[in-house]
């Protein structure tokens, strides 16, 4: 079983620290249900709800709005009771047994089409079936993403462990936005509905979906909490006190909305570019690959994850050298030229667009693996200042504060295309067109917008404070302060 020293007995050396191979690999794959199920949401679900639930776009957005805005509360919630849980089994490995199961019963609540006719019924029942399968899957990625600073000490090993992380989460993305239009055109093409194929979809990678937190929770072991940790009582006031006063958090958190702002709206916008302006309204538009007749969109899709996963070990050694905000800013910059000429892309430029999809995976990589190997450093920098660790309160806090701000691109986003004449094609129609002002707006949202998104996500990654020299001194000074040694004060390292 893979084991986690006490904090008490932490070797007075950062580089002791190293996580085995098995451990990074374990731990990895707990990304795969969690970024199977947000592909599916990301990428496809906003569609599905204008095309096959029928729901008219503004209203969709409602429906989407509100389940993301109880998303976003449910996660500090979840992750402040994952700080105060104290059990033989640790803070946070509780929640991955208890919830891993009906976390598989997630997927599938989330991709029923109700058979009402009402638009307003219809907005209501998928608004409450959305909010069931999110806190469910709430619970189970909250604590399993505030093992990351336990599992992790340092600053390279933080960059490690998230590189194997994204690899399953890259992975699973790309085997899901593959997979999930074929298997829905198969359905199609056998005389079954969209509906019933997306719900093979969800049942498949539902069922999967449980495997590594249940083997995670077996074997891996947390660090112990102090003793003063657990004596700790915490309000919100408190809380909201020192997460505005952490200044590392604030630019973590800047440069982690706007990354995932960014790739949602994204994920939003490509199913309905590539259907309505570059097929030109074909809903099964194929594409020949190694004699194999595979769909555009899983083409495209496959390529950028493919691409990205590729790329995770060239991102983590220029992290490496010289760091995780230069790796970051780099990526950032190349993207944005990826999106500017997405925008001067014409309809039927099938073979340019599936190259841009391989240039797009070269940034995609770096912007799943630096935010996420970025945000562990600060919650170091607030226990150095509280001597407190607050893992499950920060994850819950960026991950509320990153879906407010999604809720709110997505839910514009799906406004633009209600005011911009999008209509719904008709049950299982297999060729569709929307009018030249919707088609616009559809390369506005997936072009421009987010290439301006990303320009103000490399201005705050600049100002970002934490080097690898700062990072390693707020290691030496816990180390010191756990083995009851002087430790080095806090305006030392903040003047460095």
């Amino acid at each position: 079983m893979t084991t986690i020293n006490p904090s008490t007995s932490l070797p007075a050396k950062i580089e002791s620290t190293a996580l085995s191979l098995s451990t990074k690999l374990i731990y990895g794959s707990g990304d795969w249900g969690r970024a199977s199920f947000n592909t599916l949401r990301q990428i496809f679900y906003a569609i599905f709800l204008t095309d096959v639930v029928g729901i008219d776009p503004r209203l969709a957005s409602i429906a989407a709005l509100i389940s993301t805005l109880w998303d976003a509360i449910n996660d500090p919630l979840v992750g402040s009771i994952s700080d105060k849980v104290h059990s033989k089994f640790g803070r946070r490995r509780p929640f991955l047994l208890i919830f891993a199961i009906p976390f598989t019963f997630a997927f599938m609540i989330l991709w029923w089409a109700p058979p009402w006719h009402s638009q307003i019924a219809l907005t209501v029942t998928v608004t409450l079936a959305y909010m069931i399968a999110d806190t469910i899957q709430t619970l189970v990625t909250v604590p399993y993403l505030a093992l990351t600073p336990d599992l992790a000490r340092d600053y390279d090993q933080r960059t490690s462990l998230t590189s194997y992380r994204m690899f399953f989460n890259l992975v699973a993305s790309l085997v899901t936005a593959v997979s999930a239009p074929m298997i829905v055109d198969a359905a199609l093409k056998s005389g079954a509905g969209t509906q019933q194929g997306y719900m093979i979809v969800a049942a498949l990678f539902g069922g999967f979906a449980a495997i590594p937190f249940l083997i995670i929770f077996f074997r891996i072991k947390e660090r112990p909490v102090d003793a003063e940790e657990k004596l700790e009582k915490v309000t919100l006031g408190k809380t909201i006190r020192v997460l505005v006063d952490n200044g590392p958090f604030r630019f973590a958190t800047g440069i982690y909305v706007l990354n995932w702002i960014s790739f949602d709206l994204v994920s939003l916008m490509l199913p309905y570019f590539l259907i309505y302006w570059v097929n030109q309204g074909n809903m099964i538009s194929q594409v020949s690959v190694f004699g194999m007749d595979i769909s555009l969109t899983s083409v495209v899709l496959g390529v950028l994850m493919i691409v990205a996963v590729m790329a995770l070990p060239l991102w983590s050694a220029i992290a490496q050298k010289f760091s995780k905000r230069w790796a970051y800013i780099v990526g950032m910059v190349f993207w944005i030229g990826v999106q500017m000429l997405i925008f001067s892309i014409q309809p039927g430029s099938v073979t340019f667009i599936i190259i841009l999809a391989a240039l797009a995976g070269l940034s995609v990589s770096t912007a799943h693996v630096m935010p996420e190997a970025i945000f562990p450093d600060v919650i170091d920098w607030d226990e150095l200042r509280t001597h407190k660790r607050r893992e499950g309160t920060y994850y819950g806090a960026i991950n509320f504060l990153r879906k407010v701000s999604s809720a709110g691109a997505i839910f514009l986003a799906l406004q633009v295309l209600g005011w911009f004449g999008y209509k719904s094609p008709p049950e299982n129609a297999l060729h569709f067109t929307q009018s030249p002002i919707t088609l616009t707006a559809i390369r506005y949202l997936t072009g421009p917008i987010v290439a301006f998104l990303l320009l103000v996500a490399i201005f705050v990654a600049w100002r970002y404070p934490l080097s690898r020299e700062r990072q390693r001194r707020i290691q030496k000074a816990l180390i010191r302060r756990k083995n009851r040694k002087p430790n080095l004060k806090t305006e030392e390292i903040r003047s460095e």
